[in-house]
């Protein structure tokens, strides 16, 4: 079977790194979008607010740098491992989509035992990241498990699978938080909906490339759900979804600083709405990509909030 160059898969990072990579990993690295560190981040970013919050709530201080750094790799991993299974369960629908039909399952160079293979390595990676943490982070996070393993299959049945999504990649607000301080409790159930609320903004964005090819093979998101009205709803997700990041902030007390980076959040937020254009694939992947950007604002803010 030939080798299909990265550079000529649609969705594809063009000049990554991982073109380096000898030619029997590559596939493995596209699968788990390696080139594309976007997902990861986002995956991330709760993770490291809820921990930045639980610190301030503790009195401040710099957050643990080793959970961080646990939480980064499990980022990673869990990503990686939620690609695969997202593309074991779509490589039919795959095949008959132009951005996503030269991925390594739809193009047949990875086999599916392959990718089940390579899922349970991956999954057993973020085991060993997650056994690192206290009893009730790990429960809490093998509890999301059950999101993970339906959001795939969401966009078959409701026009809302970014919201299922949210709950999937919002998870580390609660497992940062935990991590910490040993509880559940408001401020990070709070911080989750806001993450919630951020995810409805973001992937309807990102859903907008394939909203042609969604409507063909007949699968759903909310890009086919809002249509022309998408830039008002984009404008209520990410109010609300700062608001309840806010209101987390205050239930920890935390200082002004904090609240001035979920301000300059909204500008971001703002710049997204104002340039968002439903026709334009380009514009739709620069501005998904962009909330890395937006996260990163948040948490400059909760870090020194945590030193003030």
């Amino acid at each position: 079977m030939s080798q299909t160059s990265p550079t000529s898969i649609k969705d594809a990072v063009k000049n990554s790194w991982i073109v380096a990579l000898p030619p029997p990993f590559l596939p493995y690295a596209q699968l788990m979008r390696l080139d594309r560190p976007i997902g990861w981040w986002l995956l991330l970013l709760p993770c490291w607010w809820s921990l930045a919050l639980a610190q301030i709530a503790k009195g401040g201080g710099w957050p643990n740098f080793y959970f961080a750094v646990l939480f980064l790799i499990g980022a990673i991993v869990m990503r990686g491992a939620g690609c695969v299974l997202n593309d074991l369960a779509d490589r039919n629908i795959d095949a008959k989509v132009e951005r996503t039909r030269t991925r390594p399952l739809p193009s047949g160079r990875i086999s599916t035992k392959g990718a089940i293979i390579f899922f349970c390595v991956l999954m057993l990676t973020g085991l060993g990241v997650l056994v690192q943490f206290n009893a009730l982070t790990i429960k809490t996070a093998i509890a999301s498990l059950a999101i993970v393993a339906v959001y795939p299959f969401m966009k078959r049945i409701t026009s809302w699978p970014q919201f299922v999504l949210g709950l999937a990649f919002n998870w580390g607000a609660i497992v940062g938080w935990t991590a910490i301080t040993g509880q559940i409790s408001l401020p990070c159930l709070t911080l989750y909906a806001g993450g919630i609320l951020w995810t409805l903004a973001y992937d309807t964005i990102y859903a907008h490339q394939d909203k042609e090819d969604d409507a063909i093979v007949g699968v759903k998101s909310t890009a086919l759900l809002f249509g022309k009205a998408t830039a008002y709803w984009l404008a209520f997700f990410f109010a609300a979804s700062l608001a309840a990041i806010d209101i987390s902030l205050w239930l920890v007390s935390a200082p002004l600083i904090a609240h001035i980076g979920v301000a300059a959040a909204a500008f971001h937020a703002a710049w997204q709405i104002s340039r968002f254009d439903d026709t334009n694939a380009t514009v739709c992947l620069q501005l998904f990509r962009a909330n890395r950007n937006f996260g990163v604002i948040i948490l400059f803010g909760m870090l020194l909030g945590c030193l003030i």
